[in-house]
This record gives structure tokens, C-alpha cells and sequence, in this order.
């Protein structure tokens, strides 16, 4: 795994498409902007193995 320390309003780039910015750090709350293209799906590990079922479904 990569560990990267990154400051407010400065980015991480993964690939060609993907942004990640850091966009407010407050205590242990760190809140994450992040641009990726359509059909890239970005979710929070904890809602994964309910919504990835649901989210094919939608997409066929």
C-alpha cells in the first residue's frame, strides 16, 4: 500500500483520469473531492457489498 501525506486543497492523480483532492481536514475527519470519469465506480468501502449489486442493475 502507498501512504501519501497530502495538506488542504492539494491533489493526488491516479492514472490519466482520476483526481483525488483533499478538501478540508478537521481533526480526524478528512474530507476527499474526487473527479473520475462515468464509468469509473467510486464508493465508500462500507457501502460496496450492498450497493455494488444494485448499482449492475442499473447499469444493464
Amino acid at each position: 500500500m502507498l501512504v501519501l501525506s497530502r495538506k488542504e486543497s492539494e491533489r493526488i492523480r491516479l492514472g490519466d483520469k482520476i483526481v483525488v483532492t483533499v478538501i478540508r481536514v478537521a481533526g480526524e475527519c478528512v474530507r476527499l473531492g474526487i473527479e473520475a470519469p462515468p464509468d469509473v465506480l467510486v464508493l465508500r468501502e462500507e457501502l460496496e457489498p450492498h450497493a455494488a449489486p444494485e448499482l449492475a442493475r442499473t447499469r444493464t
